[in-house]
């Protein structure tokens, strides 16, 4: 008997591929279903998938289990918005079988979902704002922030901030604004599906000036007193200026040339200023000011009555003065420098020393170019000016020969240039023949020490044309000299330690007279 048998081959697995479900930006549902193992086990199965079309196990993939049956695979990491081919795969010890070919498209990103934060801490020229990403879209956020302008609906193309990446809340501070401007501020977020918005919101800056506190007067005497401020916060922007405005009516400000004004730096803190050239037994009202950006701020208005008594004259207290009387009684102090002797006060006599009558002569039209003898006070006020700084005399008075006391006479410019060699030269003499401190001379009185004795007091001078002048800022005493129709004066400033010899004043000016010992 003979007999036989045989055994069927194995083939290639039947693979069903299921189609697309749960399809996101960024992964999908699919899988598959072995209706036949091809008469061997199934070792692998699951989908395969790739942006080209038939895709294989080289390509993206997933392993579901083994055997037959029905299966589901979960496709991740996709792109957004890209096109996808999927086959379901089983293996088997023959080979890979491979389902039908189906197709998806991942979602695509949105454009991000935001809000506009409430605009807060608005000052003159920034405020604080930002936003709050509630959804990205589906895509990462590349840039948020928020933007603004004048007009409505701004844009990134408009002014705006960058704060940052991601979802979420974020603060966003707003600068470069201009004061009492209204704003539109929208957030916004960027993803790669674009930039999105946040609702509008409108604002107006606030106009933030310094604020500032007038410091109490003191050491008021009949020309000077002192005042400060201090600047309790500089707002927003840098305090650029900083002082006080005073004068003789109410509720001084700057913004009008009848005050007057002192700069006391910049930036905050305190500061205190020497207020000189003050009018005697005047009231004075004045506020501490500072200045930034935006605006001006001002301290509350202090009210001060100058001293109606004259600051007594600042002789130095150093040296041995003598005296000299004039034909009126009145007495004057005189110093020796070098081999000279001189009047250490200004001459205030209405007498020449034969005691013929000066002629007194008050009124401005009468002085104007008068081309004879003449004197008056500062201002016409004897009572204020007499006893410190003396008369003002015309060179036609000068001239006569008998205005000081007698066996005295107004110096010469040879005289005084004398004493300015003494005292070092032009450029050194005035420091030296100045009354020390601000009593009666206003600003610097640079380099005032009054080593001399001499005690050159600001007695200002009365032009030609008959107005008064110059008062607490210079002080010109007369020469004998003269030439063709012009007179010589000698004059110091305040902001000078010089003195400077004038040969074009005309005649008719007036000015202080120290005399010197013939």
């Amino acid at each position: 008997m003979f007999l036989s048998s045989c055994e069927k081959k194995p083939t290639l697995p039947t693979v069903i591929t299921t189609g697309m479900s749960g399809v996101t930006q960024t992964t999908a549902s699919s899988g598959g279903n072995v209706t036949d193992d091809g008469g061997a086990e199934v070792t692998a199965r699951g989908v395969c998938w790739c942006e080209n079309e038939n895709p294989v196990t080289l390509n993206n993939n997933t392993i579901d289990g083994s055997g037959t049956g029905s299966f589901t695979s979960s496709l991740t990491s996709l792109t957004p918005g890209t096109t996808y081919y999927v086959r379901a795969y089983a293996i088997n010890s023959v080979g890979t079988a491979y389902g039908k070919q189906v197709s998806f498209t991942a979602s695509p990103v949105l454009l991000p979902t935001l809000t506009t934060a409430p605009v807060s801490t608005i000052l003159s020229v920034s405020a604080i704002s930002g936003g709050n990403i509630t959804d990205d879209g589906g895509g990462e956020i590349t840039a948020r922030g928020v933007c603004w302008s004048t007009s409505s609906m701004p844009d990134i193309n408009d002014n705006k901030t960058i704060d940052g990446t991601g979802a979420g809340g974020f603060t966003s501070h707003i600068t470069g604004l201009e004061p009492d401007y209204g704003y539109n501020v929208r957030a916004y977020a960027t993803n790669s599906a674009g930039t999105a918005y946040g609702d509008e919101l409108y604002f107006v800056t606030n106009v933030i000036v310094p604020t500032i506190e007038t410091r109490e007067v003191t050491n008021i005497t009949s020309y000077s007193a002192t005042c400060g401020g201090v600047i309790r916060y500089g707002g927003d922007t840098p305090v650029l200026a900083r002082g006080l405005v005073y004068g003789t009516l109410s509720d001084p400000y700057l913004d009008d040339w009848i005050w007057d004004i002192t700069i006391d730096g910049s930036g905050t803190g305190q500061f205190t200023r020497n207020l000189t050239g003050l009018i005697m037994d005047t009231v004075y009202y004045i506020r501490a000011y500072a200045t930034n950006e935006v605006g001006t701020g001002y301290g509350d208005q202090m009210i001060f009555r100058t001293s109606s008594e004259p600051a007594p004259i600042n002789f130095n207290p150093a040296l041995t003065y003598g005296s000299v009387t004039d034909i009126d009684g009145n007495s004057y102090k005189t110093i020796t420098i070098g081999t000279q002797i001189w009047m250490a006060e200004n001459l205030k006599t209405g007498h020449y020393n034969d005691g013929t009558d000066i002629p007194y002569v008050p009124d401005e039209s009468e002085w104007s170019y008068l081309g004879s003898d003449a004197y008056c006070w500062y201002k016409n006020d004897e009572s204020t000016y007499k006893n410190v700084f003396g008369a003002l005399y015309n060179w036609y008075a000068v001239n006569t020969g008998k205005l000081c006391p007698s066996g005295w006479h107004v110096p010469s410019n040879a005289e005084i240039e004398t004493l300015s060699l003494f005292l070092g030269g032009d450029d050194l003499a005035g420091g030296k023949l100045k009354e020390a401190g601000n009593s009666h001379w206003n600003g610097t009185n640079e380099d005032a020490t009054n080593e001399s004795g001499f005690t050159a007091l600001p007695g200002g001078l009365r032009a030609a044309h008959g107005e008064f002048q110059i008062f607490g800022t210079s002080g010109y005493y007369s020469l004998s000299d003269d030439i063709n129709t012009k007179g010589y004066i000698v004059g110091m400033g305040s902001a000078s330690s010089s003195i400077t010899i004038l040969t074009h004043y005309n005649k008719s000016t007036g000015v202080s007279v120290r005399c010197i010992k013939d």
